[in-house]
């Protein structure tokens, strides 16, 4: 038998949920502002920053097979990122590389 108290969460997880998504088209009724709009631009390539420094913060340059599948896969990224303009083919393509990578060196 369904339980109450588990019923009563989901409704109450579900409104809190809905509530939020709803939120910004209550507030910013009239416009989006500026500040909003300038960190929805900025945003995404400070957080792939973070992201690629938080990646290779823990590389050791001890011996080159601990860091050359790293830096291998980092510029491969770069790389075919470029030509193909595609971020998930990019990430996808160098988690791969960098798979076979370590498991060949």
């Amino acid at each position: 038998m369904l339980d109450l108290k588990a019923i009563g969460l989901i409704a109450i997880m579900s409104l809190v949920t809905i509530a939020i998504r709803f939120a910004p088209f209550v507030v910013f009724k009239n416009g989006t502002p500026k500040i909003i709009d300038y960190l929805g631009s900025v945003l995404p390539y400070s957080i792939m920053a973070m992201l690629v420094v938080y990646c290779l913060k823990d590389i050791s340059f001890e011996s080159t097979v601990s860091y050359l599948p790293a830096i291998i896969a980092t510029i491969y990224t770069v790389v075919i990122h470029k030509v193909k303009h595609n971020i998930l083919f990019s990430i996808v393509s160098a988690t791969l590389l960098y798979m076979v990578l370590i498991h060949i060196m």
